[in-house]
């Protein structure tokens, strides 16, 4: 038998007031997963995190933490802890006081409140910091103290609000890696909430990409991404090329004539065939699919180079990787080739404007 999920929600509704924020979401969340809420802004995420935690009560649907329904209990009497992306520090204690604000009204005393408040801060990297207030430190310490505070009374679920969101590029790539590495030690179940789909692609095991309220696609960074089930999943993460066109027994035939192979075969109709930028070549030896077309335009980015072709069949975007230093993109105007191959190209719906 599988185990308990740590999280599942069924058939969960949430409005404000004529706004349908949370439109019958389900879902598990399995022991010790990290898993990520994907999705724009007003999607929905924010609120699910919350109703998880108790900030907010469901209209519809069950909540259940460790197979216990808990809707309708405060988030004191639910086995969570939220951090936040405003850190919310208590400006008058110290890092160590922070840390130990909930181990204390737990009635922890003694060596065993310092023992536990010193692992935290070894898992998070702040205890040479431990006598500082928090107007004297950065805002990467801030958030490890705050994950920390939030670590050290061994929650089942770990919510996390969009901890990284107000941090430079440089340090929230480093924690996102550092978050991973600390999920892994401690074993919690992690829900963290972004609209940043590198990120949750960086720690997530399993990611739910959200859209107005509901669930679009649920699996892995790589399953999202290689084979994503829907126009809006193949958009948000990352680009994509979308060929319209017809598909016919594992072949799509595009709007000008041309004919794309697919790895699908269990379907048919209107469809559109995506394929990833970094994934068409410029040249032969791409793959059986291809499509000639015109550079419109390049873009310099250091680790490739874009560029932008324009054919028959639509618009194409190329990622070309800058491997061999010197080499130079084709010039604007210039008729190239573009080849990818059929295991690397994704059937989805026509997006609706193009299906109207």
């Amino acid at each position: 038998m599988s185990p308990t999920p740590d999280v599942r929600l069924d058939r969960v509704v949430k409005r404000f007031d004529d706004v349908v924020a949370v439109d019958g979401v389900s879902l598990e969340i399995p022991p010790g997963s990290f898993f990520a809420l994907l999705g724009p802004s007003g999607c929905g995420k924010t609120t699910t995190l919350r109703m998880i935690g108790g900030f907010e009560e469901p209209d519809e649907g069950r909540i259940e933490l460790g197979g216990r329904d808990v809707v309708g209990l405060p988030p004191y009497k639910r086995d969570v802890n939220t951090v936040f992306q405003s850190y919310a520090l208590f400006p008058h204690l110290t890092v160590e006081e922070n840390i130990g604000f909930g181990l204390r009204r737990k009635g922890l005393k003694g060596r065993e409140l310092v023992r536990r408040g010193e692992e935290a801060m070894l898992l998070v990297d702040v205890l040479p910091l431990r006598r500082r207030k928090p107007r004297q430190l950065s805002g990467g310490q801030q958030q490890r103290v705050a994950l920390a505070r939030a670590l050290v009374n061994s929650p089942r679920v770990l919510l996390l609000d969009e901890p990284l969101g107000a941090l430079d590029l440089k340090l929230r790539k480093q924690l996102q890696l550092e978050l991973k590495r600390i999920q892994h030690e401690v074993g919690i179940t992690f829900v963290h909430v972004t609209h940043d789909q590198e990120e949750a692609m960086t720690m997530a095991d399993t990611i739910a990409v959200m859209n107005d309220g509901r669930v679009e696609q649920l699996g892995a960074p790589a399953e999202l991404y290689e084979r994503p089930a829907t126009p809006f999943v193949a958009g948000f993460l990352g680009a994509s090329n979308l060929l319209q066109g017809d598909l016919r027994g594992g072949r799509v035939v595009l709007a000008d004539g041309s004919v794309i192979a697919v790895s699908e075969n269990g379907r048919s109709g209107p469809v559109a065939a995506g394929v990833r930028p970094e994934k068409v070549r410029l040249g032969e030896g791409g793959g059986e699919n291809r499509l000639t077309g015109r550079v419109v335009e390049t873009a310099y980015v250091g680790v490739a180079t874009q560029v932008i072709v324009e054919t028959p069949a639509g618009t194409v975007s190329v990622w070309s990787q800058n491997a061999e230093a010197g080499a130079a993109p084709p010039a604007a105007g210039s008729t190239v080739v573009l080849t990818w191959s059929p295991e690397a190209t994704f059937v989805v719906d026509r997006p609706e404007e193009s299906a109207a």
